[in-house]
Parts: structure tokens; sequence; C-alpha cells
């Protein structure tokens, strides 16, 4: 029957995850190549009719994923291989179409633990003052480089702000992140002062050629894009003497970890940087602790 084919059900699956748990296009589109692949593998066997309508064998299963491995595919890769196939057996059961779950003894393997670089409070102010505010772009980015500190969001999250997610009277940005789930995260005094400048200064003017909503745009009035801002970011940091590693995302890491270095409580900073799960958010407690024995063994007597 066409309608218990793999392929009919992985668009079926899919489509279900989009419209249930909201994911992103990029994740679908890893699901879809990861369940094809499996179903290439003949992972997937149709029962006879009136019975279950997918059969998986379990032992075919760790052969698959050992083969795989042995063929040095990514642990990040074989972990969301192993999730998207979770992911559509549990679908299948509930629609009643699997018995059991094959992935019950499966444990997928640990991902090596690498803690994320990230710049130091000096670093970051060399970078934030490295744009010639005297120009406009220069005014731009300067506030952009002090909302993408203050606020912790994703470039992506920034590419797409509009004024109207803009609150300057309460210090407050509206931020849609992943899955479309919106949080308010606070600007503070600096940011807020930076974005008044902007969009009252250049923005204002650039604006006019195309009426964009966007918060951050281009001198012909286009909002930015992601690659842009990480192009001026990197600019900057050359200027600054910082080096080339520096893009959008290392600030999210400071941000995280300096607010963690302050005394910040892990659950504030999981809201403001818009983690659906605690336990991403706890890797900036081992970079925190990561830096406080680099200064107890630069600075202590005896360290």
């Amino acid at each position: 029957m066409p309608d218990r084919e793999p392929a009919t059900l992985i668009d079926r699956f899919l489509d279900a995850a989009w419209a249930g748990d909201g994911l992103a296009d990029a994740t679908l589109d890893a699901y879809r190549n990861d369940l094809t692949g499996f179903a290439r593998s003949d992972l997937f066997a149709l029962g006879p009719d009136g019975s279950t309508a997918i059969e998986i064998d379990s032992a075919r299963l760790v052969r698959l994923l050992a083969e795989r491995l042995r063929s040095g595919i990514r642990v990040a890769t074989m972990r969301r291989q192993i999730s998207a196939l979770s992911r559509f057996c549990a679908w299948l059961r509930l629609q009643g179409l699997l018995e059991g779950d094959p992935l019950n003894h499966i444990e997928a393997p640990r991902r090596p633990q690498r803690l994320p670089e990230v710049l130091s409070s000096e670093q970051v102010e060399s970078l934030i003052d490295a744009p010639d505010v005297d120009t406009p772009l220069g005014v731009r980015d300067r506030a952009i480089l002090e909302v993408l500190y203050a606020s912790g969001m994703r470039v992506s999250e920034l590419t797409s702000v509009e004024l109207p997610a803009v609150n300057l009277r309460q210090g407050l940005i509206r931020v849609t992140g992943k899955g479309g789930k919106d949080r308010l995260v606070p600007l503070g005094e600096h940011a807020s002062e930076w974005i008044t400048r902007w969009c009252e200064g250049p923005r204002r003017r650039w604006v006019s050629a195309t009426g964009s909503p966007a918060l951050f745009i281009s001198a012909r009035g286009q909002p930015l894009t992601r690659q842009a801002v990480w192009y001026r970011i990197r600019g900057h940091a050359r200027w600054a003497g910082i080096g080339d590693g520096v893009s959008p995302h290392k600030l999210r890491h400071s941000f995280a970890t300096h607010l963690l270095d302050h005394g910040a409580d892990l659950r504030v900073v999981q809201l403001l940087l818009g983690h659906a799960d605690l336990a991403t958010t706890q890797i900036y407690t081992h970079v925190a602790s990561r830096r406080l024995q680099q200064l107890h063994r630069r600075h202590h007597p005896r360290g």
C-alpha cells in the first residue's frame, strides 16, 4: 500500500514535526536526509497487511550504526541521525504503525566536550570601541556590537529584529528564537543609547529609500544579512588587534560566561539565551570554572 511506504511515512512525520514542534527548515531537511538514508539501507521493512505497518530490526540497526562509526562519521552527525530515528519511531508508535522501541537499548555516542571560546572583558571593550563613530557605518556597527553583547542574541535573531520589537522606554527587546519562540531580553543603558543614536541619525536617512522595518539596515536601506554582520565584526576585531577568530557567536558565548562570572543564576542565563534545555547552558559553567583556574594560576603566589 502506498501510504505504508517508508518515503510516504517520512513525509507525514516531517509534516507533523513541522506543525507540532515548529522545527526549523534546516532541522527538517537534516531529518529527511537521515531517515531517507536509513530507508535506503533497508532498515525499514513493511509488515504484512493487517499487522504492524513497519518493522525495524534492532540487531540490523546496531550493525548499521557500527559500520557508520567505523567509516569515520562525526559523533555529532551520528547523534543527530539517532535522534531523527528515535523521533520517527515515537511518531510511528503514536500512529499504531510500530510495536516496541527498536532504539530501547541503543545509546548515542557521547559528544566530545568542546568548551566555547570567549573574549575577555577587556577584549570585548576593545571590540565595541573599534568602530569609527564619526561615520554613519561606525554608528551602526557600534549599535550592533552593543546590542549583541547586551542581549546575547544569535546573529540570525539580530538581523530579523524589527523596530516594533524594541522598547527603549523599558529597555527591552523582543527576540524571536529557534522554533519561532519569542523572549524578552534587557538591553541595558549603553545599547539603548546607541540604538537611539543609530535610529535618529544614519538609519533615518538610509531607510527613506525602502521603508524597511528592520532595525539594522545597509546604506541602501536593505536589511543586513548574517554574513554582512559577521564580516563587519571580523574587520573590527582585526582593527582592535584581537585576531581573526571573532564572530557574533563568540560574543554570545562571552555574554553568557561574563554573566556567570559576575554571579548570574544559570536559569536566568538560560532564559536570556533562549535555550530550551538547561543542559545546553551548563557548558558555560565549565568555561567560567576554567577561567577562574587560569586566573588563580596566573595571580596566586602558589598557583
